[in-house]
């Protein structure tokens, strides 16, 4: 009669993917709009912008992992248990303005989805934007319903696709090296270019995605309150995980930008919809169809996964349970009712992402504190130049925020 014998320790592949699922909100529409906008405007100028809120989303997204793997908390309930213990209004407060996020994360997410079927298939916005809506809460359940596994299997899929989509645009119109390197030097090209600066970094650095993948990592990597793996393994498989997944996000987002810098400069009226006309026109109807194709991908994938952090959100923050049905129909409900109202699109997605990133900080901030705290983290808390540049992070978040609300009262 023969015996099990020791469980044998996950293979390493068995642990990367939840980086992967956080990661799909770092190519979402917003994204899109953001650097179609920043590159047909100011041409390579800001390139620097998306590699500095790369590794700026490299830092914040691994510290997050880390949390939810050492304490097998996310970050939204340790926030909420810790200021419940001072006064349970802020407690209120803090999931509001995180509601708030999420709206403005659905905002981008639906109006993008609902872009994509309007230049694919010439859908009515409002109509796109209802689809968006329902095919998420199909989805969302029909996907986990596998596990979590399949589920992070899936979303992988769909970040292969949106990076197929826009880098293949690379194709149609390479990018000048020499103009591409200058763009690595940090400069703003004038008061205006504050607007996009912050909305590329809202657009990259996403609120929800922060909460999101300490919560992963909690589902992932612990069953029955223990680790599936010893805590260096996993850490250090984690930091694998992070850097492949974001490296990709920052990929595609920098293609997309030296894309528009290359076919798109001095694009008039500065849309989306505008982009796919001047595609269509200049480079056939083929590139045309990988921007719609890629921002329906987009759209649809990041709002599965922001229905899947914004209910999480709720049910670790509020102490009355709410189902993600409700959560979607809430947050979406505003960009619907945009499109009916016939509000520009694009400008929609790019505001959207400047509110985001005001929401930053409310959710890295918070991540670094707990992250450097003994109490909570036990011997694994953040401490030499992880937590300096972890702090520094914290502070360049907070003064593009002071930078950009300066903005608004110059001439």
């Amino acid at each position: 009669m023969s015996s099990a014998g020791p469980m044998r320790p996950p293979r390493v592949l068995a642990l990367l993917g939840p980086a992967f699922v956080a990661a799909i909100a770092y190519v979402d529409p917003g994204n899109v709009a953001a650097n179609l906008s920043a590159g047909s405007t100011y041409g390579y100028a800001l390139v620097w912008v998306l590699v500095a809120a790369s590794v700026i989303a490299v830092v914040v997204q691994y510290l997050s992992a880390r949390l939810g793997l050492v304490t097998g908390r996310s970050l939204a309930t340790l926030v909420s248990e810790h200021l419940a213990s001072h006064h349970g209004v802020w407690r209120v407060a803090y999931a509001l303005q995180a509601y708030v996020m999420a709206i403005a994360t659905d905002l981008a997410e639906v109006i993008g989805g609902a872009l994509g079927l309007t230049l694919l298939f010439q859908t009515p916005l409002w109509l796109g934007g209802l689809i968006v809506g329902v095919v998420t809460l199909i989805l969302l359940p029909l996907m986990r319903s596998r596990g979590e596994i399949v589920f992070e299997r899936a979303v992988v899929v769909v970040i292969v696709l949106i990076a197929v989509a826009f880098l293949a645009g690379l194709v149609w119109a390479p990018p000048d090296p020499i103009r591409t390197l200058a763009g690595l030097i940090p400069w703003v090209p004038d008061t205006k270019a504050w607007f996009l600066v912050a909305a590329m970094v809202g657009a990259t650095v996403m609120p929800h995605a922060v909460y999101l993948h300490s919560a992963l990592a909690v589902d992932r990597f612990h069953r029955s309150g223990t680790r599936i793996a010893p805590i260096e393994r996993l850490l250090r498989i984690q930091r694998t995980d992070v850097l492949a997944a974001l490296a990709l996000a920052g990929t595609v987002n920098i293609a997309m930008l030296l894309y528009a810098a290359r076919a798109l400069s001095g694009l008039q009226g500065d849309t989306i919809e505008e982009a796919h006309r001047m595609l269509g026109a200049t480079l056939g109807p083929v590139a045309a169809a990988f921007l719609g194709a890629g921002l329906l991908a987009s759209g649809i994938g990041s709002a599965i996964v922001g229905t899947h952090a914004g209910s999480g959100i709720a049910s670790d923050s509020f102490p009355i349970r709410v189902s993600p049905a409700v959560t979607r129909a809430v947050t979406i409900a505003p960009a619907v009712l945009l499109l009916l109202g016939g509000v520009p699109a694009t400008a929609v997605l790019v505001a959207s992402q400047v509110v985001l990133s005001f929401g930053i900080g409310f959710a890295v901030a918070p991540l670094v504190l707990l992250s450097s705290r003994e109490d909570v983290m036990g011997s694994w808390r953040i401490s030499g130049w992880l937590r300096f540049v972890a702090w520094a992070v914290v502070v360049v978040i907070v003064m593009l925020n002071l930078v950009l609300v300066a903005t608004w009262f110059m001439p």
